[in-house]
């Protein structure tokens, strides 16, 4: 079965979940308003631990029912307690996780932490612009790449 978010039955009662694991609340927020005319459902936690949490039901997210798996998950680099590169190399180390789709977004275009985010498994990095209208730009891209185009595995 197909799941393009567009044509997949994702919808307003069955919306599209983003876990963001960001620091900076203004950018979580920032990403938040650009896609809130999406079918999405957004989780954010503030720290790499609590990413890990969300994703293993872990302590406040043991129950399925209110932390489901998510569809996609947007990665901060620089997290405190454990960065985004180690989440995204647990994840690729865990059954039933690997296969998330994972989008890393950072202020860094150091080649190094790019490859770095590549050889831990995420399948997109992209940087945080400093001048909001093209951070705007960017989230709408996104939203057009991954909730209108992606096609999600069943």
């Amino acid at each position: 079965m197909v799941r393009r978010a567009e044509s997949s039955g994702f919808s307003a009662e069955n919306p599209i979940l983003i876990l963001i694991a960001e620091d900076d609340f203004s950018h979580a927020e920032a990403v938040r308003r650009g896609l809130r005319d999406a079918s999405v459902r957004i989780v954010h936690v503030s720290d790499g631990e609590k990413a890990m949490e969300y994703l293993l039901h872990q302590g406040e997210f043991a129950d399925l029912a209110s932390s489901p798996k998510p569809d996609l998950v947007l990665l901060d680099l620089r997290l405190p307690k454990m960065d985004g590169i180690e989440v995204r190399q647990r994840m690729s180390a865990t059954m039933g996780l690997r296969q998330i789709p994972t989008v890393m977004l950072s202020t860094s275009a150091a080649s190094r932490d790019i490859d770095l985010a590549y050889d831990a498994g995420v399948v997109s990095y992209l940087v945080k612009p400093m001048n909001f209208d093209e951070f705007k730009q960017l989230i709408e891209a996104f939203k057009t790449f991954w909730l209108k185009w992606n096609v999600f595995a069943p």
